[in-house]
């Protein structure tokens, strides 16, 4: 049995591959196209829809697992620091690496020992926490990064949403709400099928027995939940519209399918209608910005290997983010869109500022974000309070939408980011950095890595 129904997307797909004489179509460099053709239209065009202002593309792209401090600290006019408090002594930030030796604990659990009753100084712990916790970036490493900063507009006063890892904060992401998830779920197991592929999910789909996610109730009560919500998304509400959207991620058969939340929404995975026209491998998502294919609102979440996520490059994952704001920039929705790029949580990396306290959900740390757009501020740095649900604020109230959650109804719009009283400012397409290796290949031996850490040893030994 197969963990996912074949859906008559994937027919069509595999058929049309089949004539072909292929599977997977190769693009330029570690592009890949499940199909020839771009992505129809499922509504009505982006252009043929009235908006409040002249946006009518909205791509919001979330990575993985950094902090604010790790990528922007050293931001010059943000708020950021290049010390830190490690168990209540201040220490520097050293030079964080572009590989990893492994993962940061990031879970809940991790999150109140880094918080630490609001001392902010609890980050170092775990096989890899202890050496990596408390190190950045520089703008050589992250150049695109810093240079959109420079040119566009970066958010220094973003938290994620929940404290906590990345599934409640991808819910958030399509629907400003997390239907009281305050974890990952548990007891997920991965399934490797007959043809030798391997199947993981976080949705209704999860594979294993007994599944379940942590959930708080009004009354502050914890209880299990399945992983299947039945609660309401802001892509619904765009369909109910006629107005069309897509999500982006990694298939079911590639590492990252995890983060695609709309799998976690019974009335949108069970919907035939709604996953067929909605729901995207995100390795044709170049093809699409290239042929101008998009639909009025895009959310993107990488393949794993691609998603900043330790221990994976972040020098990889920066050179696919600059694909894909190249392509839009080159297209000729470039005019007409706003893109925002953040992190879906600090990953156990530090970060300097407490997370307010604003409702009975618990702030997570605070994440980058970046806007771009031809009509954003130059050089803007935005220090005002936001949290996953603004961009979903700024949707609503560009289409005209019902605000879907108390978080959004709450939020800011990003109105004041932008300057819609000039012209659109021309493109401006950014080169690759340097990566060392390919963005699959984890090294076992990545040079910066501590001489005395040993990777592939089945204990880590410490000076």
């Amino acid at each position: 049995m197969y963990p996912r129904r074949l859906t008559r997307r994937d027919f069509m797909s595999r058929s049309a591959a089949a004539a072909a004489g292929v599977f997977l179509t190769s693009c330029i460099g570690d592009r890949l196209s499940t199909s020839p053709t771009p992505r129809p239209s499922f509504g009505a065009t982006p252009a043929g829809v009235d908006t409040r202002w002249p946006i009518k593309h909205v791509v919001y792209l979330m990575l993985e697992n950094r902090s604010f401090d790790n990528l922007f600290g050293r931001y010059p006019g943000a708020r950021g620091t290049s010390t830190g408090m490690r168990s209540g002594v201040e220490v520097p930030l050293i030079q964080c690496p572009e590989w990893l030796p492994g993962d940061l604990p990031h879970d809940l659990a991790s999150w109140e020992i880094a918080f630490n009753d609001g001392g902010m100084d609890g980050f170092a712990f775990g096989e890899y926490g202890r050496y990596f916790a408390y190190s950045q970036f520089d703008r050589a490493d992250v150049p695109n990064y810093f240079g959109w900063a420079d040119e566009f507009v970066l958010c220094d006063n973003v938290f994620a949403s929940v404290a906590g890892p990345s599934y409640p904060n991808h819910l958030f992401f399509i629907a400003g709400q997390a239907g009281g998830a305050i974890d990952n779920p548990e007891n997920i197991r991965t399934r490797r099928l007959n043809d030798g592929r391997v199947f993981k999910s976080w949705g209704c789909d999860a594979f294993g027995d007994d599944v379940y996610v942590l959930v708080r109730g009004d009354d502050g009560g914890i209880t299990k939940h399945g992983s299947c919500f039945r609660f309401d998304t802001v892509g619904q509400q765009l369909s109910r519209r006629n107005i069309d959207w897509a999500s982006y991620s990694a298939d079911p058969y590639e590492a990252g399918y995890i983060w695609q939340a709309y799998s976690a929404i019974e009335d949108v995975y069970g919907n035939n209608e709604l996953w067929d026209e909605h729901i995207w491998p995100v390795d044709d998502l170049l093809r699409d910005v290239e042929a101008s294919a998009l639909p009025s609102v895009t959310w993107v979440t990488p393949r794993f290997q691609l998603s900043d996520h330790p221990p994976f490059s972040t020098k990889h994952a920066h050179n696919w983010v600059t694909d894909v704001v190249n392509a839009i920039m080159r297209s000729e929705m470039w005019e007409s869109t706003a893109i925002f790029i953040t992190w879906d949580e600090w990953g156990g990396l530090y970060d300097h500022v407490e997370p307010p306290k604003i409702d009975e959900v618990d702030l997570g740390f605070r994440v980058p974000m970046l806007v771009i757009s031809p009509y954003a501020r130059r050089g803007y740095v935005d220090d005002a309070f936001a949290e996953f649900s603004a961009p979903l604020r700024f949707i609503a109230e560009n289409w005209e939408l019902p605000l879907l959650s108390p978080r959004i109804r709450r939020s800011h719009d990003f109105e004041h980011v932008f300057d819609f009283s000039k012209p659109p400012r021309r493109p401006d397409p950014r080169p690759h950095v340097r990566a060392t290796g390919r963005f699959y290949e984890w090294p076992s031996d990545f040079p910066g890595w501590p001489e005395y850490l040993d990777p592939e040893a089945p204990a880590i030994r410490y000076p």
